[in-house]
């Protein structure tokens, strides 16, 4: 009997109750009820039996600001708004795997789904800084080029940035396809619907997906769903490392979720600052990116964001937050693309943070190499190109000439040519020291 008298102490026999007084857009204005921001409410349509559920996103004058998960059709002027109490919530457990589902949990795969047993708040707190194990182990992606020249560790944040149309997606389904870990969480905000099929099936494939958690909102839901999808996947994410597990995290991307949360600035009242961005994305992203890393369980959330670049312009101001957030970033380059480099990765102006700490000083030196002779032959591509430059002019250019068809041909990378990291480096050394000399034998040169 004790369990039912504790739900009967716990139970509100009182409702709480508001009514619409006014809707701009998709912000709705309400008197009363007594609710919390974050609370979820159940607005009364002219329809029978359908409600409309939506969130406090502000307080004003007042009155209760709130914002659908859905279509407004049916709401008006005295439309009764109930509040439920619970604040967002993400079902999470192991049924989860293999499963697509939307920004609220339930099931876009046609499938039935377990009841779950356990919720997770959407908005978690950060962990204690002193409570993160420092990130010593390699993450191997199956990307040589990410692999060989920008290690990641586990646990670690990285942000890949491009414009549209570059290839962020692909590799994104590269890595989901390849990486060594446990499970992955993929999030697609605000991407096409079409391409949500393609994403599943084309770049995860089947394999991919046993292991994975693919949380949707497309681009024609509403901006509180889309921005709603980043957290729920964040929230599950959290649950699997807090289980011991090693998660990757793959979002596509945090722009669209900057912009849904621009879109719900905006209608709250905040002031635009650069580019209309509201003072409150440039909190709320740091925020979500904080909650991933490594954890005491012994599981870590290794998180990749991809990062729209608006106009191919990479000091936009979500970018140019996110490369000082991040703990290391991955160019995407159109030039590279539009050659038919796959991946389009810019090395030169990539960088991986924890480089130094995940490999060894000889490993080191052997990618440092690598890049500046890379470095060296763009800063004389146009003397090259034009037939400008004279061999033997320079003992430097002449060793970059002669390893640049080399290091491109390592940095391409066709699906299915997937290496262990060993064997990357293992590749990456002989192109250095042998490529060159068997370049200067072929020419008949005295070494």
């Amino acid at each position: 009997m004790q369990h039912i008298l504790d739900a009967v102490r716990a139970a509100d026999f009182v409702k709480k109750m508001g009514h619409v007084r006014q809707l701009a857009g998709l912000s709705i204005e309400s008197t009363g009820p007594d609710v919390l921001v974050g609370e979820i409410c159940e607005i009364s349509t002219r329809y029978a039996d359908h409600k409309i559920k939506a969130e406090v996103v502000g307080l004003r004058d007042g009155r209760v600001m709130l914002m659908p998960y859905g279509e407004i059709h049916g709401i008006g002027v005295g439309s009764e708004v109930l509040a439920t109490g619970q604040l967002p919530r993400i079902a999470v457990g192991e049924h989860l795997l293999g499963r697509v589902i939307d920004a609220f949990g339930d099931p876009l795969d046609g499938k039935p789904l377990m009841q779950a047993s356990e919720y997770r708040p959407l908005k978690a707190m950060p962990l204690n800084p002193l409570s993160r194990p420092r990130i010593k182990e390699i993450l191997e992606t199956g990307v040589r080029c990410i692999d060989g020249l920008l290690t990641i560790g586990k646990g670690q944040r990285v942000g890949i940035f491009a414009g549209s149309g570059v290839g962020k997606s692909t590799l994104l389904g590269m890595i989901s396809r390849h990486t060594v870990a446990d499970v992955n969480v993929i999030a697609l905000i605000g991407e096409r619907g079409r391409e949500v099929r393609e994403f599943i099936e084309k770049h995860l494939g089947a394999e991919g997906i046993k292991r994975s958690v693919v949380i949707v909102a497309t681009s024609d839901q509403p901006a509180l769903a889309r921005a709603r999808a980043a957290y729920a996947a964040t929230a599950i994410a959290e649950y699997f490392r807090d289980n011991g597990k090693q998660v990757m995290l793959t979002m596509d991307s945090v722009t669209r979720f900057a912009m849904a949360k621009r879109e719900i600035g905006l209608s709250v009242g905040e002031p635009p600052t650069a580019r209309g961005y509201t003072p409150s994305v440039f909190a709320e992203i740091p925020e979500l990116c904080e909650r991933c890393g490594t954890a005491s369980s012994g599981g870590a959330i290794t998180a990749l964001y991809t990062v729209l670049v608006e106009g191919d312009d990479f000091n936009e101001p979500v970018s140019d937050m996110l490369r000082a957030t991040l703990d290391g970033h991955i160019m995407l380059s159109r030039r590279l693309a539009q050659q038919g480099h796959y991946p389009a990765i810019d090395v030169l102006h990539s960088v991986s943070r924890l480089l130094g700490d995940l490999i060894s000083s000889e490993d080191q030196a052997l990618v440092h190499e690598a890049l500046e002779n890379m470095a060296s032959y763009e800063r004389n591509r146009q003397l090259i190109d034009m037939g400008a430059y004279r061999a033997g002019s320079s003992a430097e250019i002449d060793q970059a000439i002669q390893l640049w068809p080399h290091l491109t041909s390592f940095l391409r990378q066709r699906d299915e040519d997937v290496l262990g990291r060993e064997q990357v480096v293992v590749q990456l050394r002989d192109i250095l020291c042998n490529a060159g000399k068997q370049e200067t034998q072929s020419d008949g040169v005295l070494q």
